[in-house]
């Protein structure tokens, strides 16, 4: 510090009166001296603290400005024991004039490493290198620096005014900057800022009555020395508190997270994962935002993240610079936590990200749970399912067989009893046989069909076709006498690469489904586009009910007034599907325009069809 001016003499002497009255001068100068030494090695112990973080790689530029800051306030505490109070030479003057300056760049190294951790004032930063240069070349420029006891010339008052009114602004500066990011900050990062910043306004005060001038061994002396003791500490406790304490402060936060650990053992879905994990984590970390992600990059949860940020969360790195703060992207089993934290803690979380990293284990372990739940889910949906699908079929089979079987019967014995029947009538009766006969093997070949197609046992063997007379000849005997209703908009030129059998399943059951529950005209139109034969059929009726299209290609799948005044099993699209996937395509349903519906029969050509 630089050299302690005497005070006035009365005030001395007053003051010694009182000191010899307390406790005795040469009592209070040793404890004075005491307070020193113990001073210089806690200023010392944060020096070390500040260099350990910044060779730890805690804080990038924040830990470079913190190293420096200590580091020279270290050099002029410790320097300070080796040099005469009185310079003999050249030499021992040079390197008193540079404790001043690195006392008076302290307050700057200080106040920058405040800063960097927001935005700047250009403005002010420009004001500052300024004021501080200024003082520097000031301070190699005294012709000389009074003694404690000697007189002061004008032109040293004017500098030690400057370097106060320095010091004070600067370290007013740091003080408001810290207290007030401590604010939204989490506990233990909010009490390590506080105390840097009291640290900051202790030693500017006990810079002030320093300059005043205490004698040695005063009750002025050892109130500088005490707030010089606050000041250290609170700069080590700062850098780096005691586990314990960081204990005791991190209690509410722990409390609150080993809550949020219980619920999250107990979530059974992803969501209700992110629920209950991302808000307590946001807090113990001071997260401004957290996201939770599948490994696919499906956001599950997020908590505190407009669209702006989740943008940018999941953006590119280079995408990020422009957020304040930093993104931590922490990987779990089957995901990863992107959590966007405060400037501040890289530097004073170090303990916090840890924790966090503990938490995305126990979040990754809970959505591994919430799938094992999810897949016990969807395998008894799926059994479920197939159990009702199971029953459906066996109660439709019996219907559907029950009633062609019993009518060709009837008929048979009819026949066999009666051979003597009218002419029209026995013409009657075996139309009747005719119509049920083709139903029932209508039946039964779609029976056959979902048992090929659930075995894999459908081979499809693409080959070159005349697509306009295939499709004639499906339209033919699938709509029988209404063939004529059926438009067929297919050139004649056009050609096909694909297997006869898989196409006239498709097409059939699709112009039969539009002639039962469609209104004319009926179309089937077909391209090649997109190496794709497309192959499509509308008509113009009411269309599929809207919450019948999730579920239209399921089997068994009929609207309830589908049952009530058309006749059919559900399983015409099931299969239709069926054989388009068999064959490497698709069957995709859209409405037509300007009502009816519309199917679209999908086929890869010959170089990408799937063979089975």
């Amino acid at each position: 510090m630089p050299p302690r001016p005497a005070g006035d003499r009365k005030t001395r002497a007053a003051t010694g009166i009182r000191t010899v009255r307390n406790c005795g001068g040469g009592q209070l100068r040793t404890l004075v001296q005491i307070l020193d030494y113990i001073n210089l090695a806690a200023f010392t112990l944060a020096a070390v603290l500040a260099l350990w973080h910044w060779r730890a790689g805690h804080g990038g530029r924040a830990s470079l400005w913190a190293a420096g800051t200590f580091v020279s306030l270290a050099i002029v505490v410790d320097v300070r024991l080796l040099l005469p109070d009185e310079p003999s030479n050249t030499l021992e003057l040079v390197a008193n004039r540079t404790l001043i300056a690195l006392l008076v760049l302290f307050p700057y190294l200080l106040y920058q490493f405040a800063s960097a951790f927001e935005p700047r004032s250009r403005g002010l930063e420009r004001f500052l290198v300024v004021m501080t240069a200024a003082l520097v070349v000031w301070t190699y420029a005294l012709p000389d620096v009074p003694q404690q006891g000697e007189p002061r010339p004008t032109w040293f008052t004017a500098y030690l005014v400057a370097f106060l009114l320095h010091w004070t602004i600067l370290a007013a500066l740091v003080s408001i900057r810290f207290l007030r990011a401590g604010r939204r900050q989490p506990t233990v990062t909010r009490r390590r800022i506080e105390l840097l910043g009291l640290a900051a306004a202790a030693i500017t005060v006990a810079l002030v009555l320093a300059v005043a001038g205490p004698e040695e061994g005063s009750a002025g002396a050892l109130i500088v020395a005490l707030l010089a003791l606050v000041s250290a500490v609170a700069f080590v406790l700062g850098l780096a508190p005691p586990r314990i304490l960081r204990m005791v402060w991190r209690r509410p936060e722990a409390e609150r997270l080993q809550d949020a650990i219980t619920r999250l053992m107990s979530a059974t879905t992803e969501e209700e994962v992110a629920r209950e994990v991302l808000p307590p984590m946001a807090r113990i970390v001071g997260a401004r935002a957290a996201a939770l992600r599948s490994r696919e990059g499906r956001v599950i949860g997020a908590h505190g993240a407009s669209d702006e940020l989740l943008a940018a969360l999941d953006g590119a790195p280079e995408d990020r610079h422009s957020l304040d703060g930093e993104i931590i992207e922490v990987d779990v089993p089957e995901g990863s936590l992107l959590v966007w934290t405060s400037p501040y803690a890289p530097y004073f979380g170090a303990d916090e990200l840890e924790l966090l990293r503990t938490l995305g284990v126990l979040t990754g372990l809970a959505l591994d749970r919430s799938r094992l739940f999810a897949q016990e889910r969807e395998a008894r949906r799926v059994l479920e399912r197939a159990d009702e699908l199971k029953t459906n079929f066996v109660a439709l089979a019996a219907h559907e067989l029950r009633t062609p079987v019993a009518t060709i019967d009837g008929i048979i014995q009819t026949l066999d009893r009666h051979a003597n029947l009218p002419g029209d009538q026995r013409e009657l009766l075996q139309r009747t046989l005719t119509h049920q006969g083709t139903h029932l093997r209508t039946l039964v070949d779609q029976l056959l069909d979902l048992s090929r197609l659930d075995a894999d046992a459908v081979r499809i063997e693409p080959k070159p076709i005349q697509l306009r007379e295939h499709v004639e000849h499906v339209v033919r005997a699938a709509a029988g006498e209404r063939a004529h209703e059926v438009g067929i908009e297919v050139e004649p030129e056009t050609r096909a690469v694909a297997d006869p059998t898989a196409l006239e399943r498709v097409i059939a059951n699709l112009v039969i489904n539009a002639l039962r529950h469609g209104a004319p005209p009926y179309t089937v139109r077909a391209e090649q586009r997109d190496r794709h034969l497309r192959v499509a059929v509308e008509d113009r009726g009411p269309g599929v009910p809207a919450e019948l299209v999730p579920d239209l290609f399921e089997r068994f799948t009929r609207g309830r007034a589908t049952r009530q005044r058309v006749p059919g099993t559900g399983l015409g699209l099931a299969i239709a599907r069926s054989y388009a996937t068999a064959h490497g395509g698709d069957l995709i349903y859209s409405d037509a325009e300007p009502t009816g519906a519309r199917f679209e029969l999908v086929l890869p050509n010959h170089a990408n069809a799937k063979a089975h």
